[in-house]
């Protein structure tokens, strides 16, 4: 590095005072002796040539920066919607940004000055990402475990292989548990069940009150009944609160096809396992709820929650991926709602479609998002009472 320096130092007076052609040549000889992009090495040379003589140890002048475009205040409507839309990455801020805008205009929740709204809807995600670095804080918090095998009907209950899952038609969804148990996995506690359509990411959270079976077919039984299209399928993991006889026969009677993960393989599940931290994880947290009144605040909070994430969350789907060397390259459409996703894949008629969008006309983001919080801290104050009480 310092040959190049020198070489550099020694060649920047002369290509300062050379013609057009006499530069070209010099810079051929630069990059053949340094390796540099042709590019670089004029730019090196110029910034040299530029420092004054007593100084040719110091940085030179940084260039005049430009005016910002994006002032103070559109920053604050920024913050505003970044907090609304549950901190989502720049991504995806972007794809739902207008709808967003829209429902809250809508709604009487917001009211901008056309200029803010215009440089907010022509916003990158870059630019997104890059004002909002300051105000993102991340977590990195585990949590445990709570599944045990079933034996039961294992031989009756196929493997499903990604060979065997249609991707593009909804109604087969993923199925899993999280368990609210807190530092302790002793005794009763509270569950949240969690489907998720493969097709369109559209995603059913469901408090019930331990992993008895019954209460897992009764919430399965009452998603199916509130989902927008048919269920079809379901896969679930190997616990026994999945692998039983009373799930084994309400899919039977309903002609839904039951399938399972191989032991021991997380990533068969990816598509409900992402969804456990997401959707579940970042609302309720890992603290143990185990009382019947934290039961009805998890179900209130789950009401407010599926409506925010199906029709105001957008999600990106992996649509390749490719193998250079021991690098991944991996390739992801447009993110786009879950609900957005259901009208899309025409599996709706016209009358379905059309209550559909009535519906997601009636719903306020802002009103959900305070909903949300208002069950939040319910949730946390239940039990923080609980533990002063204990």
């Amino acid at each position: 590095m310092a040959e190049r320096k020198a070489v550099t130092r020694q060649m920047a007076s002369r290509y300062a005072k050379a013609s057009k052609q006499q530069k070209g040549v010099m810079l051929d000889e630069l990059c053949a002796l340094t390796g540099w992009h042709r590019d670089y090495a004029r730019r090196a040379l110029r910034v040299v040539a530029a420092r004054p003589a007593g100084r040719r140890g110091e940085r030179p002048p940084g260039r005049r920066a430009r005016p910002p475009v994006y002032d103070e205040a559109v920053i604050d409507d920024l913050r505003t919607l970044w907090v609304l839309m549950d901190f989502a990455c720049g991504k995806r801020l972007v794809a739902i940004m207008g709808e967003v805008l829209e429902a809250l205009e809508r709604h009487g929740e917001l009211c901008l000055a056309p200029e803010a709204k215009a440089k907010l809807l022509s916003m990158s995600a870059a630019t997104i990402d890059r004002r909002l670095a300051g105000d993102r804080q991340r977590f990195n918090i585990r949590g445990r475990s709570g599944t045990k095998p079933g034996s039961l009907l294992k031989g009756q209950i196929p493997i499903r292989t990604f060979s065997d899952w249609d991707d593009t038609r909804p109604g087969f969804v993923q199925a899993d548990l999280v368990a609210h148990c807190g530092q302790s996995a002793a005794g009763d506690f509270c569950q949240t069940l969690t489907l998720t359509d493969v097709a369109t990411g559209w995603t059913e959270p469901r408090a019930i009150k331990n992993k008895a079976r019954i209460w897992v077919v009764q919430s399965i039984d009452d998603i199916r009944l509130g989902l927008p299209f048919g269920l079809l399928g379901i896969d679930s993991d190997n616990g026994s609160e999945f692998i039983n006889d009373h799930l084994f026969a309400y899919c039977a009677d309903h002609q839904i096809t039951f399938t399972r993960g191989r032991p021991y393989r997380k990533n068969d599940s990816c598509h409900v396992e992402q969804k456990n931290w997401t959707v579940v994880r970042q609302a309720v947290g890992y603290a143990r709820y185990d009382t019947d009144i934290e039961l009805d605040a998890l179900a209130e909070l789950y009401g407010h929650l599926r409506l925010f994430t199906n029709f105001f969350c957008p999600q990106a789907k992996l649509i390749g991926k490719t193998r250079n060397g021991a690098k991944i390259v991996r390739r992801y459409d447009k993110p786009v709602t879950p609900y957005q996703r259901v009208l899309d894949a025409g599996v709706l008629n016209k009358t379905q479609a059309r209550q559909l969008t009535a519906y997601y006309h009636t719903l306020n983001p802002a009103q959900l998002r305070r909903d949300i919080s208002r069950c939040q801290r319910r949730l946390r104050d239940l039990n923080h009472m609980k533990t002063q009480t204990a």
